[in-house]
């Protein structure tokens, strides 16, 4: 038999439902046809396969041989495409035994992860969250699968990438509460001179810094760095203990600034607002599970509404 002759879907289905009902008619009510066009699709498919495949009895319409030999097979083909019907039917929370890896910075694991965990434990228990890293990886590992999502300011993800805005972050300043000559209460203590005369730290984490250094270049202020840290472990800790300042986005300094009893100074010159969106790759866009954790993500994060950008 050529495979153009191959029967299609359709009288798959006929011959399985014709064999489980021994009738034509039971099989038109099941499939829901009438008799005769149930009838003419019985004798396109015998045309086809080159034998009668069912006689007919006193005890109704009996299987031949070769029908007998063909069912097994024919049951296992519309299974598999029931299963391909239902792989996307959605995703179970309160069931799924899953892995989600969201790479982000350091300042989300302060500011945004104890809420997506407290969230996904509540209704997802047998989920496990991943921190992964930001880093040259990020595009391949979005690709391959490797990880589920990011989250913050990367304007370099754009070909086969979908993104959707969460927030815009501006830009504070943190010290001391107990701080010697900065006070936010009082503003003849608090300019944009002495902010130029006080101690820095200078934090190189997230690719938002690079506003902030471009904007201390283009308006040729000077900042007496003092301590220079990789990230915001230790941060808190060390205004707490020192009269260093600190310039970093709202969202972590406000955290900080709570958790630690800092005081919060506005930003004496201004710094370009930077906008945080999640990042997913084209492959997972109707994936069930990565609509879903991407879902979680914006219910939780997204400040008023926002629509998900296509990919580039």
């Amino acid at each position: 038999m050529r495979p153009a002759e191959l029967p299609d879907i359709k009288l798959l289905r006929l011959l399985e439902q014709l064999y489980a009902t021994r009738s034509v008619t039971r099989t038109a009510e099941a499939l829901g046809q009438s008799q005769p066009t149930v009838s003419i699709a019985l004798a396109r498919l015998r045309k086809q396969l080159g034998d009668p495949l069912f006689v007919r009895t006193a005890d109704g319409m009996l299987p031949t041989p070769r029908t007998e030999a063909l069912i097994g097979t024919v049951r296992e083909v519309l299974a598999g495409l029931r299963r391909l019907a239902e792989s996307d039917a959605g995703f179970d929370p309160a069931g799924a035994q899953r892995r989600f890896r969201i790479c982000m910075t350091d300042a989300s694991h302060i500011t945004l992860l104890p809420r997506l965990l407290s969230h996904v434990r509540a209704l997802a228990p047998g989920v496990v969250l991943e921190a992964g890293r930001i880093d040259a990886d990020l595009a391949r590992s979005l690709q391959a699968g490797e990880a589920d999502a990011a989250i913050g300011f990367l304007p370099w993800l754009d070909t086969g990438f979908y993104q959707q805005m969460l927030y815009r972050q501006d830009w504070i300043c943190l010290a001391n509460s107990q701080h010697p000559r900065v006070r936010s209460a009082d503003a003849e203590h608090w300019s944009l001179m002495i902010y130029q005369r006080e101690a820095h730290i200078g934090i190189s984490s997230g690719t938002g810094y690079q506003l902030l250094d471009a904007a201390v270049a283009s308006q040729q202020l000077q900042r007496q760095i003092r301590l220079e840290l990789p990230g915001f472990l230790g941060l808190s800790a060390i205004l707490s203990t020192t009269d260093l300042i600190a310039t970093l986005p709202r969202h972590i300094g406000e955290t900080l600034a709570h958790a630690a009893g800092l005081q919060v100074l506005p930003c004496p010159f201004a710094i370009a607002h930077f906008p945080v969106k999640q990042y997913w790759h084209a492959r997972f866009q109707h994936d069930s599970a990565n609509r879903w954790i991407r879902g979680v993500c914006a219910a939780l994060f997204m400040a008023g509404a926002s629509t998900a950008q296509g990919p580039a």
